[in-house]
């Protein structure tokens, strides 16, 4: 006789997520982040940097496409967690007062995740639109930093930035950076390019031209590979451009995942140009605790449960 059982719940509560999070992040500010800290005199704030990081972070995990509603889910459900959370006026200036601590603290987690030893890389360019394309822009903080642009895959005519972003072949972002919407995509690339050696980067076609990537393999011997032009004399194998087809699945899949698990990259109404790099720094850095949560504690954030081993 078989006796059937029922499947073990693999499902994390939100509490115990949390609470996982902040763990992981203050005991890296406790031995490293508050030696990166300088300048700031007089008493420890009530509302600890660990907990206002921990929260940042987790605004991209609860998908709730506002602040505003976040933080009402917060305060409404899990104020025992945070008793002495402050108000979201002070929770932004402070969240933009650490945005360069939480990249720190990307960086040390890419290194855990062996990221920063790969050779191998997607590239690819993401609209951030920050105004609406017809809005006056004279008295916007963006003004002479934003742009307006095209995004021809969309065809989708925005004012504001473009993200681009070196990732790993899983999908953890390693190097990113924002330029104006108006930048070509290879002097775009080139942002973040600067920042690796040796590597095989895999792209679209608005990485092509034989001279630039020639350039490129000249300055830091990184090779860029992306398809063909129908009209180019030298073409890649079909094998070659079937597993490359295959690659650029993953690339829509990274950017995919970084626009849809929690706040959009395209509508995060940030009202400043420092208000939207906090913003980014902090998407960023959530991909990172997402690796980081898979490998060594064998949780999965997309699901909210725990990986069967």
């Amino acid at each position: 006789m078989t006796i059937q059982t029922k499947p073990k719940d693999t499902t994390i509560d939100m509490e115990t997520l949390i609470t996982i999070i902040f763990i992981i992040v203050d005991d890296w500010y406790q031995e490293k982040g508050v030696k990166l800290i300088t300048g700031k005199q007089g008493c420890k704030p009530v509302f600890s940097d660990g907990e206002l990081m921990t929260l940042v972070l987790c605004m991209d995990i609860i998908p709730f496409p506002s602040e505003r509603q976040f933080f009402g889910f917060i305060r409404a459900n899990y104020l025992s967690l945070f008793p002495r959370l402050i108000d979201r006026s002070q929770f932004n200036r402070r969240a933009r007062s650490l945005r360069l601590l939480i990249e720190e603290l990307r960086r040390f987690w890419l290194v855990q995740l062996d990221a920063t030893l790969n050779t191998e890389f997607l590239l690819d360019t993401k609209p951030v639109p920050v105004l609406s394309y017809k809005r006056d822009k004279q008295r916007s903080d963006f003004l002479g930093q934003a742009d307006y642009g095209v995004c021809a895959s969309r065809n989708l005519k925005y004012f504001g930035f473009k993200l681009v972003a070196l990732t790993t072949l899983d999908g953890i972002p390693v190097v990113y950076e924002l330029v104006p919407a108006n930048t070509d995509e290879r002097t775009a690339a080139e942002e973040v390019l600067d920042f690796v050696w040796d590597c095989d980067i895999f792209g679209d076609k608005g990485f092509l031209g034989e001279e630039w990537q020639f350039d490129q393999e000249d300055r830091q011997d990184n090779r860029i590979w992306t398809a063909k032009r129908a009209n180019q004399a030298e073409q890649n194998s079909p094998e070659f451009d079937r597993w490359l087809n295959s690659i650029r699945e993953r690339i829509e899949g990274v950017f995919n995942e970084v626009q849809n698990v929690g706040r959009n990259v395209e509508r995060l109404f940030a009202k400043t140009v420092i208000g939207l790099c906090t913003r980014i720094i902090a998407k960023m850095a959530n991909h990172a605790l997402k690796g980081i949560l898979r490998r060594f504690f064998n949780i999965d954030i997309i699901s909210f449960s725990y990986i069967n081993t």
